[in-house]
């Protein structure tokens, strides 16, 4: 496989783990936290505008944790799909952008996280809610650079040979 070119080497992956050729498992892992710290922001604002916020903070919470968790497990297939990147490259480049802004929504998320801890679960407290804001906002830059890698540069998706069986 070192052989192929750099384009051709993006699309398969270098262990059977990050999921088999034509379909990766960093895609599907990242929905998790994308879902979860959806659910967490509308939780958010209706505790704000509730007037019974208390189980919405604490579910808000809760699915802030399982975000967590889950962009950590969305992290180590993305690191593996990372390594068949050649350096220097701009899907190369792109991926160190797409991980730096996911990294920095992570810990923004996990700030949030542990001042949700320390806080009265009787009231709303709007720094932990304007760094999920922030966090998925993020997430969102992020996400439409992890499209212009499958989708523009084509990492981990088949080659057009393969892709052109599905319309024979």
């Amino acid at each position: 496989m070192e052989n192929l070119p750099a384009h051709q080497r993006s699309k398969h992956p270098k262990t059977p783990l990050a999921g088999p050729y034509g379909h990766p498992l960093h895609p599907t892992l990242v929905t998790i936290p994308i879902g979860a710290w959806t659910a967490s922001l509308i939780f958010d604002v209706v505790a704000l505008l509730g007037t019974d916020d208390t189980p919405f903070l604490v579910g808000a919470q809760w699915l802030v944790g399982i975000g967590i968790l889950g962009a950590l497990a969305a992290a180590v297939f993305g690191l593996m799909d990372f390594s068949t990147l050649t350096r220097g490259t701009p899907a190369h480049r792109t991926a160190l952008a797409h991980m730096a802004l996911n990294l920095t929504a992570v810990a923004l998320f996990a700030v949030g996280f542990f001042l949700r801890l320390g806080t009265d679960k009787q009231e709303f407290v709007l720094i932990p809610f304007i760094l999920s804001a922030v966090g998925y906002a993020i997430v969102g830059a992020s996400g439409y650079l992890g499209g212009k890698l499958a989708y523009y540069y084509g990492v981990r998706v088949a080659d057009e040979k393969t892709q052109s069986e599905g319309f024979l």
